[in-house]
């Protein structure tokens, strides 16, 4: 929804779905209202029952539409899962008047022909985000309208996911009555909300730890450069807890971020906790650096992971800004000295910034996809710098939903 100004994300994650509503005022955002729900029927990203899920979503936009006052008509969505798919390709035209500058229609050429690549019948295009242009062979132009040249190169990173769970997520948003004005992939929504432009010039990745996922995205000269999620989040640490210490999963949780520490040499070795746990007795006391050595343990195999996946991609010398880690996870004490451990990269805890009205429950590394799902609608209306296939069609069903949805504003509940 973009009326007035007016901007709506939903972001539905693994453990939790949260719709914010918000407008730009001057350059900061303005939160008008904010709806959190504990999220059920998804597994790692990905809808298992429509039913759960929907229900989930609806409970989180009901709840965002009476702190904003506002009906929310439609809105942009998070996508993530381990479907997530990436690849870097080239587009090339031709400039046939050299005595005109370039374009906007020539950059809308080239991206389309970037957007020429093999992939399976069964994925689909989610973004074409231009990297940098290159205009007569002239590298790195950030933007080449206006400039002169015969011939226009462009770098893209393009994402792709299943067609079937892009569909079974737009489903469940398009049955609580919001139409889904774009999808976005969920760490490039984190990078808006907690990187700043020298960190992306410099090279960065940025590692979201979710509760089923934990996804990454690379930055390499202020552009994205590699993608990917990994299968692994928050919730495996939790289980981890559960047959470490035998405890249910509800107490493993909250043992987990009341006193859990991902450097278990910084907690004292004789400090007692007690939990709740399977058992006659109904509850045990265990050594709290016990708990932490189970974090550890999971904690630094997500960190090995990320780390072996960018250097897949790149070679790590190019990763002078470090590792910036966001989402749930991230609240975790001594996760960044870990990282640095690890990884052998500088590392840091991102949180949500520039924001002003209702924040209080969004300045947490946890929302930080939330908040950027809003900040990527935002620059999109602004100015459209990278290009997406319209999911709009105009079968009966898209036309009745959209019905549906001015019914919902025009029409008493």
């Amino acid at each position: 929804m973009s009326r007035g100004g007016t901007f709506a994300s939903i972001d539905i994650g693994t453990t939790k779905v949260c719709t914010v509503v918000g407008e730009l005022a001057s350059e900061d955002m303005r939160i008008l209202g904010v709806g959190i729900a504990p999220s059920a029927g998804l597994t790692r990203g990905m809808v298992e029952n429509i039913r759960d899920a929907t229900e989930s979503i609806k409970a989180s936009v009901e709840k965002a539409e009476r702190s904003s006052g506002t009906r929310i008509l439609s809105a942009h969505v998070g996508v993530a899962g381990t479907h997530i798919a990436c690849l870097n390709n080239r587009g090339i035209v031709a400039i046939p008047d050299r005595t005109r500058p370039i374009m906007p229609d020539d950059v809308t050429r080239v991206l389309d022909g970037a957007r020429v690549v093999s992939i399976p019948t069964n994925r689909e295009i989610i973004h074409v985000i231009p990297r940098y242009y290159v205009v007569d062979g002239q590298d790195n132009v950030s933007d080449p309208v206006g400039m002169f040249g015969t011939r226009l190169d462009v770098e893209t990173h393009i994402v792709t996911g299943i067609d079937s769970a892009i569909q079974n997520l737009t489903k469940c948003v398009e049955n609580v009555g919001v139409q889904v004005d774009g999808l976005i992939l969920e760490p490039l929504a984190s990078a808006e909300a907690v990187l700043d432009q020298e960190e992306k010039e410099q090279g960065v990745v940025l590692v979201d730890i979710g509760g089923g996922t934990t996804d990454i995205a690379l930055f390499i000269e202020s552009s994205v450069f590699h993608t990917a999620v990994l299968p692994v989040g928050g919730n495996h640490v939790t289980r981890d807890i559960v047959v470490g210490l035998r405890a249910p999963y509800q107490a493993a949780e909250d043992a987990k971020r009341k006193w859990g520490h991902a450097i278990p040499s910084m907690v004292d070795a004789r400090e007692e906790i007690t939990l709740d746990a399977f058992g006659s007795e109904g509850s045990k006391t265990e050594l709290r650096r016990r708990l932490c050595e189970i974090i550890q343990a999971r904690v630094e195999e997500i960190l090995e992971m990320v780390s072996a996946e960018v250097k897949r991609a790149v070679h790590d010398d190019v990763i002078s800004a470090g590792i910036v880690l966001t989402g749930g996870t991230a609240k975790l004490s001594g996760i960044d000295m870990l990282a640095e451990q690890v990884t052998g990269w500088p590392a840091r805890v991102g949180m949500p910034r520039n924001l002003h009205g209702l924040t209080d429950a969004l300045i947490d590394p946890a929302y930080a996809t939330s908040v950027g799902l809003l900040q990527w609608t935002v620059n999109e209306a602004e100015a459209s710098t990278w290009h997406r296939p319209s999911r709009a069609s105009l079968d009966m069903g898209s036309i009745w939903r959209r019905l549906g949805n001015w019914a919902r504003v025009l029409l008493p509940e």
